[in-house]
């Protein structure tokens, strides 16, 4: 990038001692940390003024010294947008009798949800027009949508902060009338009891924004006149409502990392008591579904550590009464299940690949699907549909656009719904090329590298690449197409996705060795990755950059503090990356419900092995990368100070002159932008950074 004579944003130092275990951590910007209520007044207060002038004054310096690539960011984000099919539209799903759509118009940012009675060819009911809703916001977020049994009412949840507490509210479907009934602080979702006029939801901790509370509402009272029907006391649990497919059962489940506990009650029957399937075990984790005469269940039971499917008689519902439908195998990870009439429908990951399995209940037939790519990601829709023959599932890999298929159980038969749309005339499957490589890490094992980049790309020391991770949760990032990435590819960037563990890619055993004590092997299997693909020519230290979000943006901070020497850009979005203060802190959102992901720092032994890879915690005075740190102001889950302390310290700390942007959105929260416009703003942004450091923006 080119000079500039910008001023750069220095943070005041205010020391705050925090003492743990007889340690003592210095922190020079805890001053950085407001409430919610400080964000959210229309009055600042002096301490609210201060914050926010700081990140002003890192946003006004991110554009002034980027100023020159504006024209840039413009082109290609008219490039990213002119390959998307701008009048959009899902491939309708049945469910009771109607046809569900959604669809974008031209020029638009939102979707439009409507529907069709018995056959597609009938009226159009248009449901919810989102573009209306949103007027006047500068980010809207529609989800929740629940249509009752009798199909005359839906429950929709709303989020105009991006906190992700939802306003719940219900309207008629047949006179458009939306009701006074407002919820406030849910999580958005709901479930319909059989009689249509009963709904119950999930409130969140108004503090914590825990899942908490399961309450019972009735059409036509007060919601001050709501019911609480469950309280998860035990504050490492959150808890969730839902219905079984076949419509017989209500499901409130409460889970932590590592276990789970249900109970159920007869949807004909709201005001009924719920009666607990398992008591909660330590360790046990399940999820249920209801077919017949019994309970179905997605177990770790007796050591299953990839699961396996149990079931049990509705009557007879604690463990000692499971028995295996699917055994559990060491070598393949059973993900998850989906219960029709006449069949049983597993996903599963074996070697890393998505597999689909078919199986009748009467045993009569027993089949995969076949896939062909040497590397993919396929995956069952949700069909809300109970007594059908045919499923839907989605294909794509990094070279075949996303496909939506409907595969008759019975027959064989497949038919492509639809193939995802690459406009402008550019894009030619045959001109990309995708392998999977495996490079071995530090301690032995063998880490998958999912890699795509254009056919004439040469692939050598000089050619820059982009390599992607998170790393946590057990969540597997898939190997899927991307319109946006085409803009990276075409300029002669590779793609390249590691399989570290923390996700499940490898099975349950790959997260297990990603986690708590075993953190690091995440950080080193990325470096290991970064250093397999330099060593094998696929790039260089002059030209690898690294991308990770929100606990892989905590990735990115680790890696940058343990070899920062193999990266000449990083992009970090929001990065949890003071993780020794905030999984200290009870009063911030969701750290509870992590101690099984990270440790509890208030055990020693966790503490210190915190300390040891907090990126916050081990900023030295080195050289560090190019780098760009994105956060949203109003993030619920990684609180914005979390960068912006970051970002401070590196510039008081870092003895490089190499760039360091910290760019905040004062009106959005995790997810970033909620406009599908401008997401795509965003990823031009980051893009750009790369492209600016490998002198592309002439390309």
């Amino acid at each position: 990038m080119k000079s500039t004579d910008a001023k750069l944003p220095i943070a005041e130092k205010k020391p705050t001692k925090l003492e743990k275990h007889g340690d003592v951590r210095v922190d020079n910007y805890f001053w950085m940390r407001l409430s919610d209520e400080q964000k959210l007044a229309e009055i600042k207060d002096e301490q609210t003024e201060k914050v926010t002038n700081y990140l002003e004054d890192e946003n006004d310096y991110y554009k002034e010294v980027t100023a020159y690539t504006e024209d840039f960011q413009e082109d290609l984000f008219q490039e990213m947008k002119g390959r998307i099919k701008e009048d959009d539209s899902s491939v309708p799903y049945k469910n009771n009798g109607y046809f569900y759509n959604t669809r974008y118009e031209v020029g638009k940012q939102y979707p439009i949800y409507s529907r069709k009675k018995g056959n597609l060819e009938a009226k159009e009911e248009i449901l919810f027009d989102v573009n209306e809703m949103a007027k006047g916001f500068e980010y809207f977020q529609l989800g929740g949508l629940n249509v009752s049994p009798n199909n005359k009412l839906a429950v929709f949840a709303t989020d105009t902060v991006s906190r992700r507490q939802y306003f719940l509210r219900i309207k008629n479907l047949e006179t458009g009338e939306i009701y006074d009934d407002i919820i406030e602080n849910t999580t958005g979702g709901s479930i319909w009891a059989n009689d249509n006029k009963t709904i119950f939801y999930t409130k969140k901790n108004p503090t914590t924004l825990r899942s908490e509370k399961i309450f019972r509402h009735v059409l036509g009272t007060p919601t001050s006149e709501d019911v609480e029907i469950y309280y998860e006391q035990d504050d490492t649990f959150g808890t969730y409502v839902t219905k079984s497919k076949s419509k017989k059962y209500i499901i409130i489940s409460s889970f932590a990392t590592m276990t789970t506990e249900s109970r159920y009650l007869d949807a004909d029957n709201p005001t009924g008591e719920f009666t607990v399937l398992q008591p909660r075990l330590k360790n046990l984790e399940y999820n249920v579904s209801h077919y017949k005469d019994h309970f179905y269940f997605l177990t770790n039971k007796d050591g299953a550590t990839n699961f396996k499917l149990m079931k049990t008689s509705v009557s007879k519902t604690t463990v000692e009464n499971w028995v295996d439908v699917i055994p559990h195998r060491k070598d393949t990870l059973l993900e998850d299940f989906s219960i029709y009439s006449d069949y049983l429908v597993l996903e599963e990951r074996t070697n890393g690949l998505n597999r689909i399995r078919i199986k009748r209940w009467d045993d009569a037939v027993d089949y995969y699907l076949p896939f062909d790519e040497e590397t993919y990601s396929a995956g069952v829709y949700g069909s809300p549909e109970f007594d059908t023959e045919v499923i839907r599932y989605s294909y794509n890999s990094f070279t075949t656009p996303s496909s939506v298929i409907d595969f008759n159980m019975a027959t064989k038969a497949k038919e492509i719904k639809k193939q995802q749309e690459v406009l402008g005339g550019k894009f030619h499957q045959e001109n990309y090329k995708s392998e999977r490589v495996w490079a071995k890490a530090r301690d032995g094992k063998k880490v998958a590298i999912s890699l795509v980049y254009h056919k004439d790309t040469v692939l050598d020391e000089n050619t820059p690449l982009l390599q992607y991770a998170y790393g946590s949760y057990g969540y597997t990032i898939p190997d899927s197409f991307s319109t946006t990435r085409l803009s990276l590819l075409d300029r002669g960037f590779v793609y390249a996705l590691a399989h570290i563990r923390g996700s499940e890619y490898l099975g349950r055993d790959w997260y297990e060795d990603g986690k708590m004590l075993h953190k690091k092997n995440t950080f080193y299997d990325f470096i290991d990755c970064s250093q397999f693909l330099i060593d094998n020519k696929y790039t260089s230290a002059q030209h690898l950059y690294a991308m990770g979000g929100s606990a892989g943006g905590l990735l990115m901070g680790a890696i940058v503090n343990m070899k920062p020497e193999i990266y000449n850009g990083i992009i970090a979005a929001v990065p949890f990356v003071d993780v020794v203060s905030t999984m200290l802190d009870d009063s911030i959102p969701l750290t509870t419900g992590e101690y099984d992901e990270w440790g509890n720092p208030n055990n020693k032994e966790f503490y210190k092995y915190i300390k040891s890879y907090s990126p916050y915690d081990n900023v030295e005075a080195k050289e560090y990368p190019h780098m760009l740190v994105t956060t949203g102001f109003h993030d619920s889950q990684v609180q914005y100070w979390e960068p912006a302390k970051w970002v401070a310290k590196l510039r008081e700390l870092k003895t490089d002159t190499n760039l360091l942007f910290l760019d905040t959105n004062m009106e959005t929260g995790h997810g970033g932008a909620s406009g599908r416009f401008e997401a795509l703003k965003e990823t031009a942004k980051d893009y750009t950074f790369i492209l600016a450091l490998e002198n592309k923006l002439d390309n």
